[in-house]
């Protein structure tokens, strides 16, 4: 069975970091691009960043470049997501998720692996 567990996720100040982690289980981590994507408060999906299997690939959404930094440690199958400079805009419940091949969509379904999710808070 597979499994995503986000973990980090929390209240902090704006302009304060967060790091969120990823623990996979029961797939072959090493064989999966891994994305980061969230959904504020009464919006749709936002996708967030992406991963190749071996890291040489990174995307970023325009709204988080230079902010968020994705990374991943496939011996300890484990994703990443270093988060500076937060802003109010950046609350959501952040998801960690997985597919074969590159995907940069706001649709669940074009996953085939799905976390529960961790909430970020961004507010003084």
């Amino acid at each position: 069975q597979v499994q995503l567990v986000e973990s980090g996720g929390g209240l902090v100040q704006p302009g304060g970091s967060l790091r969120l982690s990823c623990a996979a289980s029961g797939l072959t981590f090493n064989n999966y691009w891994m994305y980061w994507v969230r959904q504020a408060p009464g919006k749709g999906l936002d996708w967030v960043s992406g991963i190749s299997t071996r890291s040489l690939n990174i995307y970023y959404a325009d709204s988080v470049k230079g902010r968020f930094t994705i990374s991943r440690d496939n011996a300890k199958r484990m994703l990443y997501l270093q988060m500076n400079s937060l802003r109010s805009e950046d609350t959501a419940v952040y998801y960690c998720a997985a597919s074969k091949t590159y995907r940069r969509s706001n649709i669940k379904d074009d996953y085939e692996y799905w976390g529960q999710g961790t909430q970020v808070t961004v507010s003084s």
